[in-house]
């Protein structure tokens, strides 16, 4: 634990200092207490800093976090490794919702969303919000009509394929401009977040981050299995109702401001499983979140490369980096026990 945090302290000032444009420590420390130098490159430089590193940097901390914590709590809700934030559809519905406002205001209002800047910004994220949200409730009121987490697992696909088809049908109807502000907004990114944005999210999630880990007792009590856990007072439906609005809000506000970011969610749980060597979510919860914050700001690191920022994709960045060190902690895993 004591490791994550230097690691996420030190990631961070990484991220403040590396950029097109150099600027030394000791004058950021200076711009992040406030101090504006009257000279031009001082105030392009505070600029630099408040209004497109710190966002960038805040936006990745708190998305890695979230979105680590969501793919665990469904990882143990349906007892599936495969499980991540994506397995209910709920992503998609806030793609769909995107692709609505997105791939529609050419044909309705013969301009592209596009073209329209911050209204276009805010209808993206108001649009994400509302289609992950239907999709939540939707799963919400199956998961109360239905006992097996294996149906609600397989409708949750099935939400998800159908919200991939109206999309595709969508695109084939669309002008090229807004499939191409579709796409863009698919491959994710931290850097889409304003510095007016930034605070609002990290408000929201420094709301739900701490509301989520009160599910501990409830998520280490569902791994023992749902005739035991029955036995020993848990409520199952409840429970897991809770568990997965839990983890559907943090993908829904995730996904609003940064946009689809599939691997975090999926990998880190196993990568922290691995690594601290107990499925006991005492001590995964908070190791998860920091896991995450970690990975997403080495993630946006090299996603803006100096001479490249905000150029490579951050969805393609993650698979990348995370997927060959998750498949080597999981190898050394298995050939230890072996």
């Amino acid at each position: 634990m004591p490791v994550l945090l230097i690691l996420i302290a030190a990631l961070t000032l990484v991220n403040l200092l590396i950029g097109t444009i150099d600027i030394e420590a000791g004058e950021i420390v200076s711009i992040l207490l406030g101090n504006k130098e009257a000279s031009p490159e001082g105030i392009i430089h505070y600029n630099i800093i408040w209004k497109s590193r710190l966002p960038q940097t805040i936006t990745a901390l708190i998305a890695g976090a979230g979105l680590s914590v969501s793919g665990l709590q469904m990882q143990t809700v349906f007892r599936n490794p495969l499980a991540g934030p994506s397995v209910l559809g709920i992503s998609n519905g806030a793609a769909l919702g995107v692709a609505f406002v997105v791939l529609m205001s050419g044909q309705i209002g013969g301009t592209a969303l596009s073209q329209l800047g911050l209204m276009g910004d805010a209808a993206l994220s108001i649009a994400a919000v509302a289609g992950a949200l239907a999709v939540l409730g939707l799963i919400a009121w199956v998961s109360s009509k239905i006992q097996s987490s294996v149906t609600l697992l397989i409708i949750g696909v099935m939400i998800g394929y159908l919200a991939t088809a109206i999309i595709g049908v969508l695109k084939f109807f669309s002008i090229e401009e807004d499939v191409h502000a579709y796409v863009i907004w698919g491959l994710g990114s931290f850097a889409r977040v304003s510095a007016g944005q930034v605070w609002p999210f990290a408000a929201i999630m420094a709301v739900l981050l701490p509301l989520s880990m009160l599910l501990v007792k409830q998520m280490n009590l569902m791994l023992l299995g749902d005739r035991y856990a029955r036995n020993l007072g848990l409520n199952i439906r409840r429970s897991r109702l809770l568990v997965i609005l839990s983890s559907g809000t943090l993908v829904a506000i995730v996904t609003a401001y940064c946009g689809p970011i599939m691997f975090i969610g999926l990998a880190v749980p196993h990568l922290c499983r691995a690594l601290f060597r107990t499925s006991d979510h005492r001590i995964l919860m908070p190791a998860t979140l920091m896991m995450g914050a970690v990975l997403a700001l080495f993630c946006n690191l090299v996603a803006r490369m100096p001479g490249y920022e905000g150029a490579l994709p951050v969805n393609s960045v993650t698979a990348l980096i995370g997927a060959p060190v998750v498949a080597w902690v999981l190898f050394k895993k298995n050939k230890k026990s072996l």
